[in-house]
């Protein structure tokens, strides 16, 4: 078909749309004409992505899943999940917690339990010019630095406090932002800390408005509540007296019960996801099945499901030969610092708790370079909590150090 013949088709049908419209001002009748407008189809034309067979989209998804395990290849099982929703849907039954798989995926894997085998090792890089302090996943920076960025924080100093903004940007440190995900807030003494996890109702207001759209200018500048609560408290002990030693710190984690370390695995697992997941995200409530949590109650006393976990540093040996104190983090620090610890659950010995639980390293923390340093962090720990624990070293503590 010619140029011509399309310009000439489509000036018959602006033509007779023109008629159409001229008669229908015209008229001066007063009848009720009946509704000619046709109704939407049913079925909207969708991607030709989502017209794949369920069982060969599974194949597909599990093979990238299995194939892609380490940043920045992994971004390829996140955009399976940007596809459409059936690909969404496939690919959230694919990918397991970082509890069962190890592997950080999702912004909500921040949020989730560590794995129990083996710690996630990342590592922390100093700004001291921006007082910022970013979260790496990986063991140390590669020379491409290309490097996974997990969290970022901001340190902000007040008359009596001093705030740390933690955020999923190390651009964006707004309190309005869709990145903000809690912060860390100090005493006076800078001796006393406690973490705030941030709970947006965006879930619930999708929910509850499901079919309202927005414009993007409607929905960038559109502001959704939001609620912190008390995620734990971290306690500098006072060295009043300048006794030699290094720091000694406790933390009292409000949304992790001090079962998740005595407990069996199983009622251990519900558990975590019942308080770091559940507690987060409103709209997952309604998966924890009312079985598993009377399971959990008749399996563990009410007693030990009140108690928070209490974390302790674990303590130190003194080397005679290096006239100073040492603990095996097993090649992960390298250089001697007042701010390297490693934690472990503080548990009374009264407890029938298995014996390894006494020692295991939880979270570890410690310095490599100027201002580089390690952080490894297992279960019940998620990379947000951990992350908060460690920049709280940062904060300036003259009442601390020996």
């Amino acid at each position: 078909m010619s140029l011509k013949s399309i310009l000439r088709d489509l000036k018959e049908v602006r033509d007779g749309l023109g008629g159409i419209s001229k008669r229908s001002w015209s008229s001066k009748s007063s009848h009720i004409a009946p509704d000619q407008t046709t109704t939407p189809p049913e079925n909207i034309s969708q991607s030709p992505w989502a017209s794949l067979p369920p069982e060969l989209l599974h194949d597909i998804i599990r093979r990238v899943e299995e194939s892609e395990t380490a940043w920045p290849a992994r971004a390829a099982v996140v955009s399976c999940a940007s596809v459409c929703k059936s690909w969404r849907g496939i690919t959230m039954e694919i990918v397991k917690i970082p509890e069962q798989c190890g592997k950080l995926t999702f912004p909500i894997s921040l949020k989730q339990p560590g794995p129990r085998d083996s710690p996630i090792q990342c590592f922390i890089k100093r700004n001291r010019a921006t007082a910022t302090y970013i979260l790496y996943y990986g063991l140390m920076p590669s020379e491409t630095e290309n490097d996974k960025l997990l969290l970022a924080a901001r340190r902000i100093r007040r008359a009596t406090c001093t705030d740390f903004i933690i955020s999923l940007s190390a651009k964006n440190f707004s309190r309005r932002s869709s990145t903000y995900v809690g912060k860390l807030r100090s005493g006076f003494l800078g001796t006393k800390f406690t973490i705030y996890d941030n709970q947006t109702a965006s879930t619930t207001t999708a929910q509850a408005q499901p079919n309202r759209r927005l414009h993007s200018k409607q929905a960038s500048s559109l502001k959704l509540p939001a609620t912190s609560y008390t995620a734990g408290n971290i306690t500098y002990e006072l060295n009043v007296l300048r006794t030699r030693g290094p720091r000694r710190m406790h933390c009292v984690m409000d949304s992790i019960p001090l079962s998740s370390v005595i407990a069996e695995p199983s009622v251990v697992g519900v558990q975590g996801v019942k308080e770091e997941v559940v507690s987060s995200s409103p709209s997952l409530k309604g998966e924890t099945s009312s079985t598993t949590e009377k399971e959990i109650i008749t399996d563990v006393s009410p007693s030990l499901l009140d108690q928070p976990l209490v974390l302790k540093n674990k303590s130190p040996r003194w080397h005679e030969q290096l006239q100073c104190w040492c603990l095996n983090f097993k090649g992960r620090v390298t250089v001697a610092s007042v701010k390297n610890f490693q934690l472990v659950a503080d548990i009374d010995p009264s407890l029938d708790a298995p014996p390894e639980e006494h020692d295991r390293v939880i979270l570890q923390f410690g310095k490599i370079g100027k201002d580089i340093f390690t952080m490894d962090y297992r279960y019940p720990l998620s990379a947000f909590q951990a992350f908060a624990i460690c920049i709280s070293s940062f904060d300036t503590k003259p009442a601390c150090e020996g």
